[in-house]
């Protein structure tokens, strides 16, 4: 019997229940920790921009687990893939997200939480049904999986395939964004790098053979793109300042016990709290706690809480304007910026955010043992893309600097620079 998942990227993945390794991974699909990611938006807050933004980590995890699998067979006809392998790492593509939390990234940093820890946290606990699907395949294999997770799994390039520059979860979340967000930038030819894929077994990494060259650098363009005109679009970033001054409002409306709702002994009252979660409470929390507790903040007594959980929930985000000017120029405009902010009676600590964030455009998530670098056979070896790509070369790291700040007093900003 065969179990069918209908995508909007791949089209149809599926999974045979006749196979063992199929079987596992239909059982993790059913868990309710990898069914949670249904209620996690993969981009956030891109909805606020892109309508069509509305897809899950659900979606997108089943969609990195098909990619893997494709990966690995097209691999395993050059290459000798054992069980083991193949196993740990297509269950280690599916389950890379499972311990994302509300709005995927937007909150990580103002509720201390940690995705990625997370994630090997859920699959570690022998209380999860995770952990028993994992287990009861191979008792060694929820710790394989999360070595893979960790980059701790040899052979090497099965965590490359999982979490690098060249990986399934990038090789789907460009074609899957792109798709939903209607932001073609996306598009990059994936039929050809999976066949150009290559593993140099005497450094145990993939790279890409001299036939997927250009594939390789369409590949890199297309994210380049991706956070140029869809991840750091204005709007969604002001959506996400918008967010982040709410949570750290109420965060410290509840630290002053000022914070009027709020449920007693629910997951969200321990976040607030800054209470360490247990897995089985993180389990618990996703978009639905944040968005309803929103909602519910529209009528609380404070007026600075009140207010931005109304400009949230009725999408009156804050301007966003870039600081292009001189370095020099920047702290005395931000600080006449702050003033106008303070004497139109907003407090500046929630309402004049300055927004930051780069993408190098290829070596982002660097890491120092190497698995920051996509490497290309070119003219006999296997070299860094860069040395050999003046298109890549050319792509200069984009950083946005902006300050987001209420419309009311945009026109007074305006004239302060």
């Amino acid at each position: 019997m065969e179990r069918i998942y209908r995508d909007p990227v791949h089209n149809i993945i599926a999974l045979s229940e006749d196979h063992p390794d199929d079987s596992l991974l239909n059982r993790l699909i059913n868990t309710p920790e990898f069914q949670r990611l249904r209620n996690i938006k993969q981009l956030g807050l891109a909805l606020y921009t892109f309508q069509g933004a509305e897809h899950s980590r659900f979606t997108h995890s089943l969609g990195v687990m098909h990619v893997m699998t494709r990966v690995l067979d097209q691999l395993a006809k050059k290459y000798d893939i054992s069980d083991e392998a193949r196993v740990v790492g297509r269950a280690a593509a599916l389950l890379h997200d499972i311990g994302h939390g509300p709005f995927s990234h937007v909150i990580e940093k103002v509720l201390r939480q940690n995705h990625e820890r997370w994630t090997m946290r859920i699959i570690s606990d022998p209380a999860t049904h995770v952990h028993r699907c994992l287990a009861e395949y191979d008792p060694a294999l929820p710790e394989l999986v999360t070595a893979a997770v960790d980059h701790r799994y040899r052979p090497s390039f099965i965590g490359q395939l999982v979490s690098s520059q060249l990986d399934a979860d990038r090789f789907d979340y460009l074609l899957r964004d792109s798709l939903m967000t209607g932001a073609k930038y996306g598009n990059y030819d994936l039929e050809w790098i999976i066949h150009a894929l290559e593993i140099d077994e005497r450094e145990d990494r993939i790279y890409v053979a001299s036939n997927g060259f250009y594939a390789a650098e369409e590949y890199l363009q297309a994210r380049y793109y991706m956070f140029r005109q869809v991840y750091f679009h204005r709007s969604l970033r002001s959506a996400e300042a918008v967010l982040r001054s709410i949570l750290r409002r109420a965060v410290d409306l509840m630290s002053e016990g000022r914070l009027s709702f709020f449920i007693p002994g629910s997951v969200m009252e321990r976040v607030l709290s800054g209470a360490e979660l247990s897995v089985a409470e993180y389990l618990l929390f996703d978009d639905h706690d944040v968005m309803f507790h929103i909602k519910q903040w529209m009528r609380e007594e404070d007026i600075i809480l009140s207010d931005l959980a109304q400009r949230f929930i009725e999408r009156r985000l804050f301007k966003a304007i870039d600081l292009d000017m001189p370095e020099s120029d920047r702290s005395s405009f931000v600080e006449r910026a702050r003033a106008v902010v303070e004497d139109n009676r907003y407090a500046p600590e929630y309402y004049l955010i300055e927004d930051r964030a780069a993408d190098i455009p290829y070596y982002s998530y660097y890491r120092p043992e190497g698995k920051g670098r996509l490497y290309i056979e070119k003219s006999g070896r296997i070299c860094d893309i860069a040395e050999v790509s003046g298109v890549i070369r050319g792509m200069r790291g984009y950083e946005i600097h902006r300050l987001c700040f209420p419309s009311e007093v945009s026109g007074l900003i305006d004239a302060a620079r």
